[in-house]
Protein backbone atom coordinates (compact mmCIF):
# COMPACT_ATOMS: atom_id res chain seq x y z
CA UNK A 1 0.00 0.00 0.00
CA UNK A 2 1.50 3.17 -1.25
CA UNK A 3 2.08 5.99 1.59
CA UNK A 4 -0.04 9.56 0.93
CA UNK A 5 2.21 12.53 0.22
CA UNK A 6 -0.63 13.87 3.51
CA UNK A 7 0.78 11.17 5.70
CA UNK A 8 4.32 12.33 5.05
CA UNK A 9 6.72 15.44 6.85
CA UNK A 10 9.83 16.49 5.92
CA UNK A 11 11.91 17.80 8.89
CA UNK A 12 15.03 20.09 8.54
CA UNK A 13 17.58 19.16 11.63
CA UNK A 14 20.47 21.67 12.53
CA UNK A 15 23.40 21.52 14.74
CA UNK A 16 23.26 24.90 16.87
CA UNK A 17 26.50 26.67 17.22
CA UNK A 18 28.37 24.20 15.32
CA UNK A 19 30.52 25.97 12.17
CA UNK A 20 30.24 24.85 9.46
CA UNK A 21 26.89 24.25 9.71
CA UNK A 22 25.68 20.64 10.47
CA UNK A 23 22.53 19.60 8.77
CA UNK A 24 20.12 17.03 7.88
CA UNK A 25 16.73 16.91 5.82
CA UNK A 26 14.70 14.15 6.79
CA UNK A 27 11.16 12.62 5.53
CA UNK A 28 9.51 10.76 8.26
CA UNK A 29 5.56 9.84 8.86
CA UNK A 30 3.49 12.39 10.71
CA UNK A 31 2.58 10.01 12.86
CA UNK A 32 5.83 8.65 14.36
CA UNK A 33 6.53 8.96 18.03
CA UNK A 34 8.46 11.59 19.16
CA UNK A 35 10.56 8.57 21.15
CA UNK A 36 10.90 7.21 17.34
CA UNK A 37 11.38 10.59 16.11
CA UNK A 38 14.32 10.28 19.00
CA UNK A 39 15.82 6.83 16.97
CA UNK A 40 15.45 8.75 13.79
CA UNK A 41 17.31 11.59 14.75
CA UNK A 42 20.23 9.71 15.95
CA UNK A 43 20.60 7.62 13.17
CA UNK A 44 20.51 10.64 10.82
CA UNK A 45 22.85 12.96 12.57
CA UNK A 46 25.67 10.34 13.77
CA UNK A 47 25.25 10.15 17.62
CA UNK A 48 24.95 7.13 19.57
CA UNK A 49 22.37 7.28 21.79
CA UNK A 50 24.36 6.79 25.02
CA UNK A 51 22.99 10.24 26.76
CA UNK A 52 19.44 11.86 27.89
CA UNK A 53 17.30 13.93 25.36
CA UNK A 54 14.29 15.98 25.45
CA UNK A 55 12.16 17.70 22.62
CA UNK A 56 11.18 21.32 23.27
CA UNK A 57 8.46 23.33 21.96
CA UNK A 58 7.69 26.75 23.46
CA UNK A 59 6.95 25.83 26.97
CA UNK A 60 6.48 22.22 26.44
CA UNK A 61 8.91 19.73 27.34
CA UNK A 62 8.49 16.65 26.10
CA UNK A 63 11.27 13.40 27.31
CA UNK A 64 11.96 10.60 29.05
CA UNK A 65 9.36 9.23 31.17
CA UNK A 66 11.48 7.28 33.50
CA UNK A 67 14.31 9.60 34.49
CA UNK A 68 13.28 10.44 37.77
CA UNK A 69 14.93 13.59 38.69
CA UNK A 70 13.93 14.96 34.99
CA UNK A 71 9.91 14.33 35.74
CA UNK A 72 9.49 16.92 38.02
CA UNK A 73 9.81 19.76 35.98
CA UNK A 74 7.19 22.30 35.29
CA UNK A 75 5.25 21.73 31.28
CA UNK A 76 7.53 18.19 31.36
CA UNK A 77 5.39 15.35 29.79
CA UNK A 78 6.10 11.76 28.53
CA UNK A 79 7.57 11.65 25.10
CA UNK A 80 5.95 8.30 23.68
CA UNK A 81 2.55 9.70 24.34
CA UNK A 82 3.07 12.68 21.65
CA UNK A 83 3.55 12.35 17.96
CA UNK A 84 4.70 14.57 15.29
CA UNK A 85 1.15 15.40 13.90
CA UNK A 86 -0.11 16.16 17.69
CA UNK A 87 2.45 18.63 17.58
CA UNK A 88 1.72 20.03 14.13
CA UNK A 89 -2.22 20.34 15.41
CA UNK A 90 -1.21 22.91 18.30
CA UNK A 91 1.07 24.99 15.61
CA UNK A 92 3.90 23.79 16.40
CA UNK A 93 6.17 24.24 13.06
CA UNK A 94 9.83 24.32 14.66
CA UNK A 95 11.09 22.75 17.95
CA UNK A 96 14.41 22.02 19.43
CA UNK A 97 15.92 18.33 20.17
CA UNK A 98 18.36 18.62 22.71
CA UNK A 99 20.71 15.86 23.40
CA UNK A 100 23.56 15.04 26.23
CA UNK A 101 22.89 17.62 28.72
CA UNK A 102 26.19 17.52 29.73
CA UNK A 103 27.62 18.75 26.65
CA UNK A 104 24.34 20.45 25.68
CA UNK A 105 23.84 19.90 21.97
CA UNK A 106 20.67 21.95 20.73
CA UNK A 107 19.22 21.07 17.53
CA UNK A 108 16.42 22.89 15.95
CA UNK A 109 13.94 20.66 14.19
CA UNK A 110 12.04 23.01 10.92
CA UNK A 111 8.61 21.56 9.01
CA UNK A 112 9.48 22.12 6.00
CA UNK A 113 6.86 22.56 3.48
CA UNK A 114 4.99 19.81 1.99
CA UNK A 115 6.28 20.63 -1.43
CA UNK A 116 10.15 19.48 -0.37
CA UNK A 117 10.50 15.52 -1.18
CA UNK A 118 6.84 15.51 0.75
CA UNK A 119 6.44 12.50 -2.64
CA UNK A 120 5.59 9.03 -1.09
CA UNK A 121 8.21 6.60 -0.70
CA UNK A 122 10.18 4.56 2.28
CA UNK A 123 9.83 6.66 5.69
CA UNK A 124 12.12 7.84 7.31
CA UNK A 125 14.20 8.61 4.62
CA UNK A 126 17.54 10.70 4.56
CA UNK A 127 17.14 13.50 2.04
CA UNK A 128 20.24 15.40 2.07
CA UNK A 129 23.15 16.65 4.85
CA UNK A 130 26.02 18.22 5.13
CA UNK A 131 29.26 17.59 7.90
CA UNK A 132 30.15 15.22 9.86
CA UNK A 133 28.22 15.00 14.02
CA UNK A 134 31.04 16.07 16.50
CA UNK A 135 32.21 12.74 18.20
CA UNK A 136 30.16 11.65 21.51
CA UNK A 137 31.14 13.26 24.51
CA UNK A 138 33.08 15.95 22.74
CA UNK A 139 32.28 18.54 24.82
CA UNK A 140 29.53 20.95 23.27
CA UNK A 141 29.48 23.60 20.81
CA UNK A 142 33.20 25.43 22.41
CA UNK A 143 35.15 22.50 22.83
CA UNK A 144 33.89 20.98 19.69
CA UNK A 145 35.87 24.47 18.06
CA UNK A 146 38.83 23.43 19.48
CA UNK A 147 38.57 19.92 18.83
CA UNK A 148 38.08 20.82 14.77
CA UNK A 149 41.19 23.08 15.57
CA UNK A 150 43.10 20.78 16.71
CA UNK A 151 42.23 18.07 14.05
CA UNK A 152 43.30 19.64 10.92
CA UNK A 153 46.26 21.42 12.18
CA UNK A 154 49.36 18.52 12.92
CA UNK A 155 51.05 21.14 14.90
CA UNK A 156 48.36 21.69 17.54
CA UNK A 157 49.60 20.46 20.70
CA UNK A 158 46.09 18.33 21.52
CA UNK A 159 46.22 16.62 17.73
CA UNK A 160 47.65 13.52 17.94
CA UNK A 161 45.61 12.97 21.42
CA UNK A 162 42.58 13.95 19.71
CA UNK A 163 42.79 11.11 16.67
CA UNK A 164 43.61 8.76 19.09
CA UNK A 165 40.91 9.68 20.65
CA UNK A 166 38.97 9.46 17.21
CA UNK A 167 39.98 6.34 16.25
CA UNK A 168 42.86 7.69 14.03
CA UNK A 169 40.73 9.72 11.28
CA UNK A 170 38.03 12.06 11.24
CA UNK A 171 36.73 14.72 8.54
CA UNK A 172 34.43 16.99 9.57
CA UNK A 173 32.83 17.25 6.19
CA UNK A 174 32.33 13.32 6.13
CA UNK A 175 28.49 12.77 5.93
CA UNK A 176 27.45 9.42 4.25
CA UNK A 177 24.28 9.46 3.08
CA UNK A 178 24.16 5.72 1.96
CA UNK A 179 25.20 4.60 5.29
CA UNK A 180 22.63 6.69 6.99
CA UNK A 181 19.81 5.22 4.95
CA UNK A 182 21.14 1.84 5.15
CA UNK A 183 21.01 2.56 9.39
CA UNK A 184 17.37 4.08 8.69
CA UNK A 185 16.20 0.81 6.46
CA UNK A 186 17.27 -1.26 9.98
CA UNK A 187 15.30 0.70 12.57
CA UNK A 188 12.26 0.42 9.91
CA UNK A 189 12.42 -3.28 10.38
CA UNK A 190 12.18 -2.97 13.70
CA UNK A 191 9.69 -2.37 16.55
CA UNK A 192 9.82 1.44 18.28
Amino acid sequence: MAIKPSAICILRIELLEIEPLIWRRVRVLRNVRLNRLHQILQIILGWQDSHLHEFRAGDLVLGMQDVDELDERENFQDENEWSLQELLDVGVLEFEYLYDFGDGWTHRVIVEPATRGGEPGPSPLCLAGENACPPEDAGGPHRYAEFLQAITDPTHEEHKEFLRWVGGVWDPRGFDLNRVNRDLLELRGRKS
